[in-house]
């Protein structure tokens, strides 16, 4: 497909490697030249040093032989004008970054009245990822499918765990809940482990099943931890005050220390229902008089990754039950799993996975339609779900008859209101979700599993 990206920012440089690597034809649109240069010398793509919002620097980047545009400059109504431009020069699907809360509760009109196909808003969907995991604070992160009805989980294993030392097979038959081990992280490397692999301490293993299942995991496994409802975040963002939202609606007490003083004002009138310090957090005594030792979770929220990586590591040292660092540059995630920081937010990697998936979808064949992605494991595993919209050379079939790649896990199928851990009697049929898990990339259509045999 030809796709022009409009804006080389974080998430702009982000949809470069990802999609340039799936073999679209890629054209970069952004006013500064040393920014296009930049992209050019690292990914095979093209360039035009202009405004998106701009129809002739459009038409000079080939809109009317484009398929799709992504405006995701810092300027919203840059970006929906950059969409609004594209559609009029026959540009088939417009996907607009637009992260104003203002506009929040416009994206039926963007949808509908606009005809703008996809509106994503980083730092929403970046608080609703942290609102999961304050759910269940054991877990490292939790993604969700089918409507929130089945989450893949990670857990860091401790030395006193249940089921270090045995194999996923032993596990499986020891423990009563109906779950899957479908990845491990192990030193930094992913895995998609088989029943002889054998589980050991400080591998992070990503579990799915439905959100019972989960639950009853945890509790088998001894980790289980109450919901956090004394939350502390620090910087008083877009994401702070969307999250804040969400966590006062659920009755949690919310604490935000924010520096600025204006944006303190700005925060009390929006949030009169949290507490609003300012000040700055990276004052000791500041965090130990506002009870960093009492809290049940500690977000570090600012603009500064090496901020919020000090200040995390730091409510660690005060044995914070859970701590969840907001980061950007995707170079940090090995560091911090060195550092047992391991519950990481990047709004530019949820906002690129979000459009990866709307991506793939438009590539889909008639038998499936790419529902859900995620990446996993520093961008080592995805985990997909499908849309099994009728029958095809795989339905029917069971799954032990199938001669699936390599690295690739069936880790769920939902039929109706049924959701099936899958053993090797267990087939798919239309209108399934099924699940995957896998280290191979780009699997964009769900016969790409198979590993077909040419004669």
């Amino acid at each position: 497909m030809r796709i022009l990206i409009v804006g080389a920012g974080k998430v702009g440089s982000t949809l470069c490697d990802f999609l340039e690597k799936e073999g679209h034809e890629i054209v970069i649109i952004d006013s500064n030249q040393s920014v296009v240069e930049d992209i050019l010398n690292k990914y095979d793509v093209s360039g035009i040093v202009g405004s998106g919002a701009n129809h002739d620097i459009l038409i000079e980047a080939g809109a009317r032989k484009a398929d799709v545009i992504i405006a995701t400059t810092e300027l919203d109504e840059v970006n929906i004008l950059a969409c609004l431009f594209g559609k009029r020069c026959g540009i088939k699907y417009t996907i607009a970054r637009v992260r104003n809360p203002e506009y929040s509760n416009q994206t039926k009109f963007f949808n509908e009245e606009l005809n703008l196909d996809m509106v994503i808003n980083p730092e929403y969907e970046s608080a609703n990822e942290i609102s999961r995991i304050l759910r269940l604070p054991s877990a490292e992160n939790i993604e969700t499918f089918a409507n929130n009805r089945v989450e893949l989980v990670g857990i860091k294993l401790k030395e006193d765990s249940l089921i270090i030392n045995h194999s996923l097979r032993e596990i499986r038959n020891k423990l009563k809940t109906k779950f899957l081990v479908c990845a491990v992280e192990r030193d930094g490397i992913a895995i998609i482990p088989k029943g002889r692999f054998v589980l050991q301490a400080e591998d992070i293993v990503y579990v799915t099943g439905s959100k019972g299942e989960i639950l009853n995991l945890f509790k088998e496994l001894g980790i289980f931890k109450n919901r956090a409802k004394k939350i502390t975040i620090i910087g008083g963002g877009v994401i702070s005050y969307y999250l804040a939202k969400q966590l006062i609606d659920s009755n949690c007490k919310v604490k935000i220390i924010e520096i600025d003083r204006d944006r303190c004002y700005e925060l009390k009138q929006l949030l009169p229902n949290a507490s609003i310090i300012e000040g700055d957090a990276s004052d000791r005594e500041l965090l130990l008089e506002e009870g960093i030792n009492e809290t049940d979770a500690f977000i570090t929220l600012t603009g500064l990754d090496e901020e919020n990586i000090i200040l995390s590591l730091y409510a660690k040292h005060q044995n914070v039950s859970k701590v969840i660092t907001k980061i950007n540059k995707i170079s940090y995630y090995d560091i911090l799993s060195n550092l047992n920081l391991s519950s990481i937010i990047s709004p530019k990697i949820i906002t690129a996975n979000n459009i990866l998936r709307y991506i793939r979808s438009l590539q889909n064949a008639y038998q499936s339609r790419v529902e859900t992605l995620y990446k996993l494991i520093n961008n080592q595993v995805e985990a997909l779900e499908f849309l099994i919209t009728q029958d095809g050379p795989i339905t029917n079939i069971q799954l032990k008859d199938l001669n699936l790649k390599d690295d690739l896990l069936i880790a769920v199928i939902i039929r109706g209101t049924k959701i099936i851990i899958p053993t090797g009697d267990d087939l798919i049929m239309p209108q399934d979700r099924v699940i995957i898990v896998t280290t191979n990339q780009n699997i964009n259509d769900f016969e790409m599993i198979i590993q077909w045999i040419i004669n």
